[in-house]
C-alpha cells in the first residue's frame, strides 16, 4: 500500500503558490501529471509534483520555454546544458540591452535629433573590426601627414581605445560618446592642427612627444600656483611665467624675441584648452580600463590667463 500524501489541486495550489489554473495548464501540458484521479475525477498529486511543480516555476521565471521545461523535468534533457545555454543566450541580451541603453543615455546626455539619435546607435552597433576601422580613420586624418614622425608614434597608441571583449555598461557608454567625438570634423580639426603645431615646436634633437613633456611642465610649474590661490594677473605670477617661458625656449631649441615666444606659447595653450580634449582623454581612460586622469584645464586656464596679462 502507498502511504505517500496526496493532494487535491487546491491544497497543490496552496502549497506551491501557483494558481490552480496555472496547476491546471500544466497539468494539460503534460508537464507535471496527476498522480491519480479520484473515482469522480478530481486530479490528486503527490509529493514528486510539489518537487515538479518548484522546478517549473523556477525554470519559468529564469524565461525558459515550456516544451524545453518538460524535456528538463522528464529527463530528456540535462538540467546543466540547458542552463549554461539559456545562461549564453541571456548575456547576448544582456549586451544588447547595454548597448541600448547606452545609445539612450548618450543620446538623452546630448539632446539628439532623430538623425544624431540613429548614427550614435550605429555607432555603437559596430563590430571590432568596424571599431577598429573607425578609430583608424580618425587617427589618420588627426596625424595625417606626421605618422612617420617620430614623437608620434607613442602619441597615436595613447590616443586608441580598445573596447573589451565583454564590456561593462559604462565602457559601452563611453565608446557611443568617444564615436560620436571621432565624427566630430571640428574636434578632428583641432588636434590636427595641435598635432602639426607639436611637430613645428619639437626641437630637432628632442626624441621626446611634446605633449607629454609641456603638459608635465605645466603641471609641475603651476599646480603650486594654483594651490597657494596666486592670481595669474598678479606679480607672484610672473616668475612662473618666466619659468614656462624658459622651458618652452629649451623645447623649440631656439631662442625667439620675448613677445614672439609668449605668443606663441600662448596660442599652443589656448589650442590645447579643448573642452573636448579632457572629455575624449576621460572616456578613453574609461574604456580601456586606465585610472582617471586629471583634467589639465584648471592649469591651463591660469597659464592663458597669466600669458594675456604678461604680454
Amino acid at each position: 500500500m502507498n502511504d505517500e500524501p496526496l493532494y487535491a489541486i487546491g491544497e497543490l495550489a496552496r502549497r506551491t503558490g501557483l494558481t490552480v489554473k496555472t496547476i491546471r495548464f500544466y497539468s494539460d501540458r503534460g508537464i507535471v501529471e496527476p498522480t491519480e484521479r479520484s473515482p469522480v475525477g478530481y486530479r490528486r498529486y503527490g509529493t514528486e509534483a510539489v518537487a515538479r511543480l518548484e522546478l517549473v516555476r523556477t525554470l519559468r521565471d529564469l524565461g525558459l520555454d515550456l516544451d524545453t521545461i518538460r524535456g528538463v523535468v522528464d529527463r530528456e534533457l540535462s538540467l546543466a546544458e540547458v542552463t549554461a545555454a539559456h545562461a549564453e543566450a541571456l548575456d547576448v541580451q544582456i549586451r544588447a540591452l547595454q548597448l541600448r541603453r547606452a545609445v539612450l543615455t548618450v543620446a538623452a546626455r546630448r539632446g539628439s535629433a532623430p538623425e544624431d539619435l540613429d548614427l550614435v546607435h550605429r555607432l555603437a552597433k559596430l563590430s571590432a573590426a568596424e571599431r577598429c576601422r573607425v578609430i583608424d580613420d580618425f587617427l589618420a586624418a588627426v596625424f595625417d601627414g606626421l605618422h612617420d614622425h617620430p614623437a608620434f608614434a607613442g602619441v597615436m597608441r595613447s590616443m586608441t581605445p580598445e573596447l573589451p571583449a565583454d564590456p561593462e555598461p559604462e565602457q559601452i557608454e563611453a565608446w557611443v560618446e568617444l564615436a560620436g567625438l571621432f565624427q566630430d570634423p571640428g574636434f578632428r580639426g583641432s588636434l590636427h592642427g595641435m598635432a602639426h603645431d607639436i611637430a613645428a615646436d619639437r626641437a630637432p634633437d628632442d626624441a621626446t612627444g611634446l605633449p607629454r613633456v609641456l603638459a608635465e611642465a605645466l603641471r609641475a610649474r603651476v599646480t603650486p600656483a594654483l594651490a597657494a590661490g596666486t592670481d595669474p594677473s598678479s606679480p607672484e605670477a610672473e616668475p612662473v611665467v618666466a619659468d614656462l617661458t624658459a622651458h618652452y625656449t629649451r623645447i623649440l631649441g631656439r631662442r625667439l624675441p620675448a613677445d614672439e615666444l609668449r605668443r606663441r606659447l600662448l596660442s599652443r595653450l589656448e589650442a590645447m584648452n579643448d573642452a573636448r580634449r579632457d572629455r575624449y582623454l576621460e572616456l578613453l581612460a574609461v574604456v580601456n580600463g586606465w585610472p582617471p586622469p586629471d583634467s589639465l584645464a584648471p592649469v591651463l586656464n591660469w597659464c592663458v590667463a597669466a600669458l594675456r596679462t604678461a604680454r
